[in-house]
C-alpha cells in the first residue's frame, strides 16, 4: 500500500492536475478509493488462495491410501464372505442429535457418548464377524469429534485380522466459518478386510451445481471408494463404498450420481472375473411405496415423482431387494431412524448392497435389534458365495 501511495503521488504530481493547488482534496479522495479499491481486490485474491490450499483438492479418478497387515490371506474362489455396511454417524449415537445441517440445534456429542458408541459398534463388528465392513461418516481431525481419528480408534478395539484397510476424505476444510462448526471438518469413507487389498481408488461423484463456488469448495465433496481383493486363481473382488449427496432435491444431483455409480458398476459387470459388491449410504428410497408411507416432513427429502435409484434397482440385484421393501414386511428392512420422531424408530430404507452376478446371496439382514440408539442409520448385513 505505501508502495502504491508513492507511485500514486509521483504520477499525479508529473500530470496537469496534480499542478492545480485547488486538486488537492479531489487527488486525495481518488487516491484513497483507488487504494480501497485495491486493497478490497488484494483481500479477495489472498481469500480465494486460502480457500483452494485449506480445503480438499481431489481429481476425478485418484488413488486412494490403503493398508495391508503382513502374511495377510487371500480369497479363495466359492467360499462365503460376509459384508457389512453401516453409517456410524461421526459417533454421534441416536440421542439428542438434532443437528443443524436438517435446521436442528443439538450440540456435537461428547467425548462419553463417542466412546460409548464407538464399544457398541466394535461389539457388533466383532459378534457379526464380517469379512468387509464398509463405514461412511467416519470423522478424522473435525473440531465437532475433537479432532480424532476415528478409524485408528475402532482399528484399537477390533481383532488385527481388522488391520487391512482403506480411506478418503469426501469432506475436510481447515475452516468453516459456519456458526454450528467454526473449525475444521474431517470425514471419511472408510473400507475394512479381512483379506489382502491390492488397489484402492477414489472416484469423485458430481456436486451440486446450485451451490457458489465458494460453498462447493467448504461442503462435502461425495466420493465412491473402489478397493480390489484378488481371488486366488480367481480373479479380482471390487468392493465399492460411498455416501451420496442429500437435501438436493431442487436440482438433479441424486440422478447423476446414480447415474456415476451405475456406469462404474457396470463397467466392471463386463469383465469377467470380477464380481462387485457395492454399498453405503444412497439417501434414496426404493419406491413410490416407501415415499408413501413416509409422514410430510420425511416427504419434503425425497422426489414425488419416483426414485432417481430405480436405474439401479433395475440393473442389479439389491440387498433389501425391492420386493422386500414394498412387501408386507417392509419394516424389518428400514435402515434409518430420523431424529423427528421420537421415541426413535426406523422409517425408511436408504442404505443399501448392490450387487453382480456371479456372487451367490446365502443370508441377509438388517441388523435392528440393537443398534437403533448407536447411530440413526442400522447396518445392513449380507453373506455372499464367491464365484
Amino acid at each position: 500500500m505505501f508502495l502504491y501511495w508513492a507511485i500514486f503521488q509521483q504520477v499525479i504530481m508529473e500530470s496537469p492536475i496534480g499542478n492545480n493547488p485547488t486538486s488537492d482534496f479531489v487527488l486525495i479522495i481518488l487516491g484513497l478509493i483507488f487504494g480501497f479499491v485495491i486493497l478490497v481486490a488484494l483481500i479477495g485474491v489472498l481469500f480465494f488462495i486460502w480457500l483452494h490450499a485449506s480445503t480438499l483438492r481431489v481429481k476425478e479418478i485418484e488413488s486412494a491410501t490403503f493398508v495391508n497387515l503382513t502374511d495377510v490371506p487371500t480369497l479363495k474362489s466359492g467360499q462365503k464372505i460376509k459384508v457389512l455396511t453401516w453409517n456410524i454417524q461421526f459417533l454421534a449415537g441416536n440421542q439428542n442429535n438434532h443437528f443443524f445441517f436438517d435446521g436442528g440445534k443439538d450440540t456435537w456429542p461428547s467425548k462419553t457418548t463417542r466412546k460409548k458408541v464407538l464399544n457398541q459398534i466394535t461389539e457388533v463388528i466383532i459378534t457379526e464377524r464380517p469379512d468387509i465392513v464398509l463405514l461412511q461418516e467416519v470423522d478424522d481431525g473435525a473440531k465437532r469429534t475433537e479432532y480424532e481419528d476415528q478409524l485408528t480408534e475402532l482399528l484399537a478395539l477390533l481383532p488385527k485380522e481388522y488391520g487391512n484397510h482403506a480411506s478418503t476424505f469426501y469432506w475436510q476444510a481447515n475452516f468453516v466459518p459456519h456458526p454450528a462448526l467454526m473449525g475444521s471438518v474431517g470425514m471419511k469413507l472408510s473400507t475394512i478386510s479381512k483379506y489382502q487389498i491390492t488397489q484402492a481408488t477414489r472416484y469423485a461423484l458430481t456436486g451440486i451445481p446450485s451451490q457458489s463456488w465458494i460453498v462447493q469448495q467448504m461442503n462435502p465433496k461425495r466420493a465412491i471408494l473402489e478397493v480390489q481383493l484378488p481371488i486366488k486363481n480367481s480373479g479380482t473382488l471390487i468392493v465399492m463404498n460411498t455416501h451420496l449427496s442429500a437435501f438436493v432435491q431442487s436440482s438433479n444431483t441424486m440422478e447423476i450420481q446414480v447415474d456415476q455409480v451405475k456406469n462404474l458398476m457396470a463397467r466392471w459387470q463386463t469383465q469377467q472375473y470380477h464380481p462387485v459388491i457395492f454399498g453405503g449410504d444412497f439417501n434414496l428410497l426404493p419406491s413410490s411405496f416407501a415415499y408413501n408411507l413416509l409422514d410430510i416432513k420425511g416427504k419434503n427429502y425425497y422426489n414425488p415423482n419416483g426414485t432417481e435409484l430405480s436405474p439401479m434397482l433395475q440393473a442389479f440385484e439389491s440387498i433389501p431387494s425391492l420386493e422386500s421393501m414394498n412387501g408386507d414386511d417392509h419394516a424389518k428392512w428400514f435402515t434409518y431412524s430420523p431424529n423427528h420422531i421420537g421415541p426413535a424408530a426406523a422409517d425408511r430404507t436408504i442404505d443399501y448392497l448392490f450387487y453382480t452376478a456371479g456372487l451367490t446371496l446365502v443370508e441377509h439382514k438388517v441388523r435392528s435389534e440393537d443398534t437403533l440408539m448407536t447411530s440413526d442409520h442400522l447396518p445392513v448385513i449380507s453373506v455372499f458365495t464367491l464365484p
